[in-house]
Parts: structure tokens; C-alpha cells; sequence
């Protein structure tokens, strides 16, 4: 974990509100009532104060769904499509270089190692004190193994 720190304190990412759980089944897509696409974010049990690249890496992270198919991970091209919608939305202007989308997708990509590494640890404490009926040592499994995985080519960007 110190490893991992070392190398996340290189990186600036602002400090947010994440909400730090935003898979598919916590995102709602819906009309407003203009009728426009709107998104609600649901179950904020887990948002706190983080560094903005954990709340979007671990959301890239949720692609690969319940099942942990890791190979859904959005592709470079598709996050720096939705890297660069997100930029013009926070810094409030439509011209976006391609450096700070770039610099925004290393700092995901870094971040989205520690989401791994988190929901690892986690799973191993809820196997000790959880009362829900699930497989949670494999799960930590999977997650600390992608987290080995990811873990050279991510901290190479």
C-alpha cells in the first residue's frame, strides 16, 4: 500500500465529493421534465472525500459488472471520449487540449489500481463481519488479482 501511495502522491487530483460506488445499477438515466436525457446517481453509502481519480477510475472499474469481466474495462479511445465530455462539463469551456485529456486519463488509470486494491480489502473484512450471504473471498480475489494485473502497465502511463 505504501508502494501505491508513493506513486498516487506523484499525481495531482483534486480533492471531490465522490460518491465512489457508481456502478450500472446506481446511475439512473431518465427524462427531465423537458424531456431531456438527465442522470441521478442513487445508494450513497460509500461517498466521502476522495481524490477525483478514484471516483472515476473505480466507476471504469464498475464496467466490468457483478461477474468481474474485466475485459469490459473501457478501451483508451472510449475514455478519452468520456474524459473529455467530463473536463468541458467541470472546467466550464468546450476546447479541451489533448494534453489535459491525457494527463486525466493517467491520473484515472493510477487511481483505478487503488479502487482495486480498496474493494480487495474490503471484501476480505465484510467476509469476517458481514451477515449477507456472499462469496466475498473470491471476490477480494479477483479484485487483488486485477489489481496485480493492471498494476505495471497502469503505473507506467
Amino acid at each position: 500500500l505504501n508502494f501505491l501511495k508513493g506513486k498516487l502522491d506523484e499525481i495531482s487530483s483534486p480533492l471531490a465529493f465522490c460518491h465512489c460506488d457508481l456502478l450500472y445499477g446506481n446511475i439512473i438515466l431518465h427524462k427531465d421534465e423537458n424531456g431531456n436525457d438527465d442522470v441521478t446517481f442513487i445508494d450513497y453509502e460509500y461517498g466521502s472525500i476522495n481524490p477525483r481519480g478514484f471516483d472515476i477510475g473505480n466507476h471504469f472499474n464498475e464496467y466490468a459488472g457483478f461477474d468481474c469481466d474485466f475485459s469490459l474495462y473501457p478501451s483508451k479511445e472510449f475514455q478519452y471520449k468520456w474524459l473529455k465530455v467530463y473536463l468541458q462539463s467541470y472546467l466550464g469551456k468546450e476546447d479541451i487540449s489533448d494534453k489535459e485529456v491525457e494527463d486525466l486519463y493517467r491520473e484515472v488509470n493510477k487511481y483505478a489500481l487503488l479502487s482495486h486494491y480498496y474493494w480487495g480489502v474490503w471484501a476480505i473484512l465484510q467476509a469476517k463481519y458481514s451477515q449477507i450471504d456472499f462469496d466475498y473471498i473470491s471476490y477480494a480475489i479477483l479484485k487483488l488479482n486485477e489489481y496485480y494485473n493492471k498494476k505495471e502497465q497502469f503505473l507506467s502511463l
